[in-house]
Formats: C-alpha cells, structure tokens, sequence
C-alpha cells in the first residue's frame, strides 16, 4: 500500500464515528482511529504493533483473523461497558491478511434507545397510515347500503359483480340517494381496496383550480404554486380509485382533458412536459340529465360513453317507501351511537308519517330528520310530536307541533324546503338553483353546508 493510500484509509476511519481498529494476521495492530484510542484511554502510537489482546480486552479479533470467521453483533464488555461489536475478516487474492472490526454502539443502553426509536418511528408510521386510510379511504362497505326491495337487491348484485373488474362506473340518482356510499361499497368489495379512495367535487371546486387539483402541478406552474409543485388526486389514487362526484357539472375544457386520461392512462401536470401512467379505477356520479346535456352540446358523447361502461341507477327514497322502516332502525342506531345516547323506540304513528312523506332530499334528509329528532326528543320514544312540523303539514297533518318550537327553527325548515324545492326544479344544478332562490353562489354553499344538503 502507497502512502498515499495509507493515508487516505487513516482519513477515512478517523472520519468514522465507530471505534475502529485493524489486525494483521497474526493479530497485531496496524490501525486505530482516534475515537477508539480516546474510549480505551490510551495513545494512537501505543496501540500501533502491539497484540490485540494486550490493548483491548475480551478481543476475539485475532481469533477472527486466524480462521477467517465473521463475527456480527457481538456483545463485548470493555471497561465495564457492554458494547454491540463487528468482526470482519480481510481477504486479499484469496489468503486472509487480517481482520477489522468496530464498536457499532457505545453500549447495549445505546442501542435499546435505538431499539426503542424504530420501534416508535414504527407506530408513527401505523398511526399516519391508519389515519390516511380514514381521510383518503373508504368508509362503508356492500353491507351498509341498506334494502330489501327488490331495485335495490338487484342494485347491490351488480354493484358487487361490477367490483370484482377495474371497468369505470357511472352512479345516476337524485341527491341524497346514496351514489357516494356505492361508490365506497364498490371499491371496498374490489380488489383495489387496500388502495386509496379519494373523493373530488367537480361543481364545488372552481374551474380555474379543477385541473391542477386532478393531475396535480410542477414548481412555477402558476403565481402562488408551492415550491416543489404539487401532487395531484389522481396521483394520490395511484392502484386505489377516484370517486368523480358531479361529473355533470365538470367544465367542457377538462371533459376532454378526463377523456385523455381515461384513453391514455395518463397524466401530464399543469406546467409539466412528462407524461406520468396511472393505475387508478374511475367512478363518476351525477344527478344531472346527462342526455339533455348531450342534446344541448354541453357534455362530450365521447366522455359520456367512456365513463358510461356500467351504470347504475339508484332509485329515489320515495320509489321505494318498504325500505324506509329498515333505513330508520340502521339510522337510529347509527346516529345513537355517534351522539352518544341510548337507542329510542319509534311509535307506529311516526313511522306512518316517516314511510309516507315524499323526501325530496331522499336518505340525506331522512337521516337529518333523525338527527333533528334526536335533539328535541322528550323520553326514550318517537312519537308524531317529535317530528318535525314540515312532514305533518306535508301530508296535510293539523296536529299541533310542540309549543318549544321556536320561530328560528320555523324560518330553518322554510328555508330547508326552499332549497330542496330548488334543487329539485333545476335538477340539481346548483348555480340555477341558487339563482332560482336569488341567492349568491357562495352564499348557496354555505346554506347547503349548514344543513348537509347535497
């Protein structure tokens, strides 16, 4: 070996933060870094010819020069101290010429606090998983929707066929039927559910924001884009699927942008030049008239037949009254649950009442009269009284409503009413609803978001 490369192999295990230190064959020293000389006490020059064993004690690194064994993770007491050691033989042209070996930690405390660390970084890494799960997953399965009609049991038969392929799904129905919680139920029941579910509100996010908000956004793509650009839904679904909820309201130019993605299998980022392949299922839901949108050239044939491959069509709350009694005692029970009260009993009269009224906002509002009910209840039953006055009176009800009413809660249900009443004229264009009602857009969606409709 040339000085020169004496000296760098001495540079090197001096930079070393191990205790390191080097045998010939015979198990003499040849080298020390600074870091081992310092722990044992002793100088660098000391150590250098003498026999291992004469400077370090319980050394077997003579015994692994000798035999040309490797000895990993052993315990060595030095001073008192336990260490966790490495032993490695040298070979040069097939003839073992020494042995190195180093102190991988100070002592075993050193490494049960490492030990300790991995083991939390562990459950960090668990908990971050779970939680992803919970914000970008799924949360309801096939046995969630529930119906014992016969639409809705033919319904989860294909929902479920449909499941087992990656083929795209268009869910149909008004608002409030249910068309998010198939859409879980499908992904869940499929192969890619331990994949991402991710959800994106074509009507709700502005048509400025949608693109990058789907595919996502290199570094300076735009004024205000984060450093390091950004990663979009579709990337995030990555072999997961892409729940695309109002795709009737989705503007014309990023219709033909979804189409390339569904034809290509791939995403290119806004203010990017490289196409990236994805492996993600799409599911579309709408409550618009999509083949009047056709006719008026609003939405793309050619999207509407891609994301056409299965549809399914959730009937209205009121096309299918048998199921109302069934999706009382699930909603019961699960809104019990999640306000933390015991499970009341409903008397027959208020089911009367819950089975025949028309429910413009179908299972959605259903489960908000639950929840309202459930707030006002006097005892453990719900009775007539408990309800809320609008379904009386919608069914041409003269029952006094109770006295504790006030009129805020009158002027809310009016409100609600007006809204539903909107939305079901515009056939759930929110904009033309919103217009219908002479309210601001924003104003529209703050009043939707305040009484959960959707």
């Amino acid at each position: 070996m040339s000085h020169q490369e004496k000296k760098l192999l001495e540079t090197i295990l001096e930079s070393a933060y191990e205790r390191i230190v080097v045998v010939d064959a015979q198990g003499y020293i040849t080298m020390i870094n600074q870091t081992y000389a310092d722990f044992l006490g002793i100088k660098r020059e000391e150590a250098i010819g003498r026999h291992v064993t004469e400077v370090i004690e319980n050394t077997r690194m003579h015994i692994v020069a000798q035999t040309g064994v490797p000895e990993l993770g052993q315990i060595q007491y030095i001073k008192g101290t336990a260490m966790v050691c490495t032993r490695l033989p040298i070979e040069i042209d097939g003839k073992i010429v020494g042995a190195v070996g180093k102190a991988i930690f100070n002592d075993l405390g050193e490494l049960n606090q490492l030990v300790e660390k991995v083991n939390s970084l562990q459950k960090e890494l668990e908990y971050y998983k779970d939680t992803l799960k919970i914000v970008h997953g799924s949360h309801y399965t096939m046995k969630d929707i529930i119906g014992l009609s016969k639409e809705m049991q033919e319904l989860k038969l294909v929902a479920y066929r449909v499941a087992q392929t990656g083929s795209t799904v268009l869910i149909r129905g008004e608002s409030g039927t249910g068309k998010e919680l198939f859409a879980q139920a499908i992904h869940e029941a499929s192969p890619r559910r331990s994949g991402p579910f991710l959800k994106v509100n074509c009507a709700a996010i502005p048509e400025n924001l949608l693109e990058s908000e789907l595919f996502g956004y290199e570094e300076g793509a735009f004024t205000g884009a984060k450093r390091g650009g950004r990663i979009g839904k579709f990337e995030l679904a990555q072999a997961g699927t892409i729940f695309l909820d109002e795709i009737g309201d989705m503007p014309s130019n990023m219709q033909a942008k979804l189409l390339r993605v569904l034809q290509e299998k791939e995403i290119e980022r806004v203010g990017g030049n490289k196409s990236i392949p994805i492996n993600v299922r799409v599911i579309a839901a709408t409550n618009r008239n999509l083949e009047d949108l056709l006719k008026r050239k609003v939405f793309r044939e050619d999207l509407y037949y891609r994301l056409n491959v299965v549809e399914l069509k959730i009937p209205a709350l009121r096309d299918r009254r048998d199921d109302i009694p069934y999706l009382v005692e699930y909603l019961l029970e699960k809104l019990a649950r999640k306000m933390g009260i015991s499970l009341p009993k409903i008397d027959k009269e208020a089911l009367e009442i819950l089975s025949d009224y028309h429910y413009p906002g179908n299972i959605r509002e259903l489960e908000n009269i639950l929840e309202r009910t459930l707030n006002f209840i006097d005892g453990d039953t719900i009775t007539a009284a408990s309800l809320p006055v609008y379904l009386k009176n919608s069914l041409g009800d003269s029952r006094v409503f109770p006295a504790t009413v006030s009129l805020k809660d009158y002027l809310e249900e009016a409100e609600k009413i007006a809204i539903r009443r909107a939305l079901e004229i515009s056939k759930g264009n929110k904009n033309k609803a919103a217009q219908l009602l002479q309210m601001s857009r924003s104003n529209f969606y703050l009043k939707l978001e305040k009484y959960k409709i959707k």
